[in-house]
């Protein structure tokens, strides 16, 4: 585990070691997967006529990803859900982060139930790789299993692992465009066979390439800072938008060329199955639709160099994306992990949250985030019900994060930026509506979620003895975290206190009674005020003596007995000047005093009026470090 930074202020910060090439790798891990599976089940939902549909999914991504590199940007310590929306409310922070839950759950189970598609499609012929496919569901959870008894030991190189499939994933993006480029064609496209409001759900049905926006979110708080930022001030801007900006391009254009690259399959395969209707180029297209990645690569390298290549290339394309998606579940299990952490930290969770393993790993956080994915695989019947469940919670957590972006004050966002923000919350938040009123069964497992997830918060304040106090804002602020410590006790021996006196007065009293309770030494100062100071020649400036003074050898001697008596250090000073206060805050600076006691004065008011108050006038510019004690 990396030590933690200290800043000069105080303040702890985790290390900030992940550059945005880092960064952009692991935000590709869970942004980048989407495509895997995004244009099949855009297949499965509308045939031929789903290019739009694949358009307006890139569309939507894009915009999102405009918006999280406002947040990263005003967010240099985190900018996740948990994080954004902690500003407008603990309790929305805490369904937001549920709802963020729901979405890793469902990441987990869909990444390692995808990944097993691709590295057994095309070899059923094997028996174990058969059985494999016939029991999907609970291969997936085995390797869970696996998975989390590897994050039992701590996820130390995960970020290394993500960079190493990052690079030959984009690769193969790469070579897929360039096979499939030359036999792009508009001939199969078809129009929309249904009306408006089907197409609709149908679109809100696939939006599962949002996922991976928050990963980014939540990396800020370890970003390497801008040039000029330091750690009590940093800065992540330019960081995270080196990041977001090639991941997202790839992402849009990478997965609109794929979607119309499957939809220009049916040129290449008329050829291998001549006679084939289109009916039955739609079932092969359907059946494949799980791995559809892996089939563009194996027909479109057949139809460009030879069937042995193309299978080849299939295998090729099969295992890369299947350790991309294995890596897309561990980051989900991780990610599970540290989201419950640092709920319990804020009390939000049960304190055994926080209970960690020898390595460091929270263990009933660990236990929670393999047991949800498992369970979910156990609930579910095949891959399009799954994908069914997955997109409510990410957009659910992306929905209350712009939306409490919009609505925040104190984050120091622009017009155009909350336009922006109120723009995507609107599309974000009809997009949930039509989930929760269309699947019904993603409806029920985000409740459950939530409920399970509020249930739990609910005993644990309940057990910490909290309870939720609304109070007015101008009552809130006065309880702030800083108030502690300006209340804690300035007891401490060493220190110093002057007393300006004007004559014998009850603040000099008072200033002994302090000095005596705080130890402390007590500097008497004597100013004589006069309107012109003069001196006669060969006498320098400030050479006066209050041995000299009848007024102020009396005060100087009756304090030097009752200093005596009661085992205080008395240090006379004494002064002529034109002006009382300038010469009052300039002793006390340069004597370094911790307590300046003056007592009110005494004029008429119409003196006061014309020559203000001393008080006042010290008050004005006494420095900061010095409290200042008016006693009357």
């Amino acid at each position: 585990m990396a030590d933690l930074i200290v800043t000069e202020s105080g303040a702890v910060h985790r290390p900030r070691n992940v550059g945005w090439k880092r960064a952009a790798a692991l935000l590709y891990g869970d942004w980048g997967t989407s495509k895997a599976y995004v244009i099949g089940l855009a297949f499965l939902a509308a045939g031929f006529s789903s290019l739009p549909i694949i358009l307006a999914v890139c569309a939507v991504t894009g915009l999102v990803g405009i918006n999280y590199m406002v947040i990263c940007r005003h967010f240099p310590d985190g900018g996740g859900v948990y994080s954004a929306a902690r500003s407008q409310g603990r309790l929305l922070a805490v369904v937001g982060a549920l709802l963020l839950l729901a979405d890793l759950t469902v990441t987990a189970a869909l990444s390692g139930w995808s990944a097993l598609t691709y590295i057994t499609s095309g070899a059923e012929q094997i028996m174990w790789i058969k059985f494999l496919r016939d029991h999907i569901g609970l291969t997936t959870i085995a390797i869970l299993l696996i998975m989390g008894a590897i994050n039992f030991f701590g996820p130390k190189h995960s970020g290394t692992f993500a960079v190493a499939l990052a690079v030959p994933a984009v690769l193969v993006v790469i070579v897929l465009v360039g096979l499939s480029a030359p036999h792009l064609t508009t001939k199969f496209l078809q129009p929309r066979h249904e009306s408006l409001g089907t197409v609709w759900v149908q679109f809100v049905g696939v939006i599962l390439a949002l996922s991976g926006a928050e990963s980014i979110a939540n990396l800020t708080g370890v970003m390497k800072l801008d040039a000029g930022s330091t750690m009590d001030q940093p800065r992540v801007s330019r960081t995270s938008m080196k990041a977001i900006t090639p991941v997202a391009i790839e992402v849009v254009i990478g997965t609109a060329l794929l979607g119309w690259a499957m939809l220009s399959l049916p040129s290449v395969l008329a050829h291998k199955f001549p006679g084939a209707s289109s009916h039955e180029i739609s079932a092969l297209l359907a059946q494949r639709s799980e791995d559809m990645l892996r089939f563009i690569g194996e027909q479109f390298a057949s139809a460009t160099f030879s069937p042995a290549i193309g299978n080849v290339f299939g295998w090729i394309v099969g295992i890369v994306f299947f350790l991309l998606l294995l890596s897309a579940a561990n980051t989900a299990i991780v990610a599970m992990i540290g989201l419950l952490y640092m709920m319990s930290r804020d009390r939000e969770m049960p304190r055994q949250f926080r209970i960690l393993n020898s390595h460091g790993v929270p263990i009933y956080p660990l236990a929670i985030a393999i047991a949800m994915p498992a369970v979910v695989l156990l609930l579910v019947a095949n891959f399009t019900a799954l994908a069914g469940l997955y997109a409510i919670g990410v957009v659910g957590a992306i929905t209350v994060n712009v939306g409490s972006c919009a609505f925040n004050r104190t984050a120091g966002f622009t017009w155009y930026d909350r336009l922006l923000f109120g723009f995507t919350f609107a599309i974000l938040a009809l997009v949930e509506l039509t989930l929760a009123h269309t699947k019904l069964d993603a409806l029920q497992f985000v409740i459950a979620v939530l409920l399970g997830g509020l249930a739990l918060r609910a005993y644990t304040l309940k057990r910490q003895g909290l309870t939720t106090v609304t109070v007015h804002r101008d009552v809130a602020q006065m309880v702030t975290p800083q108030l502690p410590g300006a209340l804690q006790s300035r007891l401490a021996e060493g220190q110093k206190i002057m007393v300006a006196a004007r004559g014998m007065t009850p603040v000099l009293s008072f200033a002994l009674d302090e000095a005596e309770l705080r130890h402390a030494t007590l500097c008497v100062l004597f100013v004589k005020e006069v309107a012109v100071y003069y001196t006669a020649a060969g006498t320098r400036l400030g050479r006066a003596r209050w041995q000299d003074d009848p007024e102020a050898n009396a005060i100087m001697s009756l304090m030097f007995k009752l200093g005596a008596e009661r085992n205080i250090s008395v240090v006379p000073l004494y002064a002529v000047s034109q002006d009382a206060a300038a010469t009052i805050v300039d002793l006390a600076a340069t004597m370094g005093v911790d307590f300046l006691v003056i007592g009110a004065s005494q004029r008429p008011a119409m003196a006061k009026l014309l020559r203000g108050s001393v008080a006042t006038n010290v008050a004005q510019q006494l420095p900061e470090s010095i409290h200042l004690l008016i006693f009357g």
